[in-house]
């Protein structure tokens, strides 16, 4: 008797198993598509540094920094920053990270690492509230006016940082850091994934406004306009 009630009860899971095996499965497949498709669209618009079109500004999305120094994974991306700079690509660098704590400031960092390798302080904006990809490219265009833009970062990033210009209506580029390699890589690769998940759905669906918007500061102008106190 006890043996048949054990076979009862496990006939009458295995539907639900069945059907929350389904649901994953649809999941995974559902972010497996979403991954393919920001990539394609993302990736479609990658360059080389040398063969990168004429901008309006070169955008540099923030990362770690330790202090006053950027992280190896920042100061890739700024290095190839300065590639584009000093190949003409634009005479503007937008720096666009989080400032919204104090005792920690990506983007007076990243000024600061450009500045001590030659770029005019007229010539870097800083962009105080880059807390995300999403934060950083809608500000791009609504703040800071941007119109056209190569973005330099990471090869994982760059995808889903170009996917989201583009579909703010930027023309936007990409060229991605060819040096430090993270020896967390599979992990940043794995937060990646999830990551455009998460900006395809803001993206295609739920379009938020900046968690800060404010006056506008054309990047044509003056980078000095955008120090602390003053954006």
């Amino acid at each position: 008797a006890d043996a048949a009630g054990v076979m009862k009860k496990n006939q009458a899971r295995r539907p639900v198993l069945r059907a929350i095996a389904l649901i994953l499965l649809a999941g995974i497949l559902l972010a497996g598509g979403v991954n393919v498709y920001v990539c394609l669209l993302g990736g479609a618009y990658f360059a080389e540094a040398r063969e990168a079109p004429q901008a309006d500004a070169i955008i540099v999305p923030g990362a770690l920094v330790w202090g006053d120094t950027p992280s190896h994974v920042l100061r890739d991306r700024l290095d190839t920053a300065l590639e584009l700079y000093e190949a003409g690509v634009s005479d503007r660098i937008l720096v666009s990270g989080d400032h919204g704590r104090t005792g920690y400031d990506e983007v007076n960092v990243m000024r600061g690492y450009l500045m001590d390798r030659g770029v005019p302080e007229e010539h870097i904006f800083m962009d105080h509230a880059g807390f995300d990809t999403w934060n950083t490219m809608i500000r791009a265009r609504d703040i800071f006016c941007v119109e056209r833009c190569v973005i330099a970062t990471n090869k994982y990033h760059l995808f889903r940082a170009v996917y989201l210009a583009r579909r703010l209506g930027i023309k936007a580029w990409g060229v991605y850091c060819q040096g430090y390699i993270p020896a967390q890589i599979v992990y940043y690769q794995i937060r990646e994934a999830a990551a455009r998940c998460e900006d395809f759905l803001l993206a295609e669906i739920l379009r938020p406004d900046p968690v800060y918007g404010g006056e506008s500061i054309p990047i044509s102008g003056d980078g000095r306009a955008t120090e602390d106190g003053k954006s």
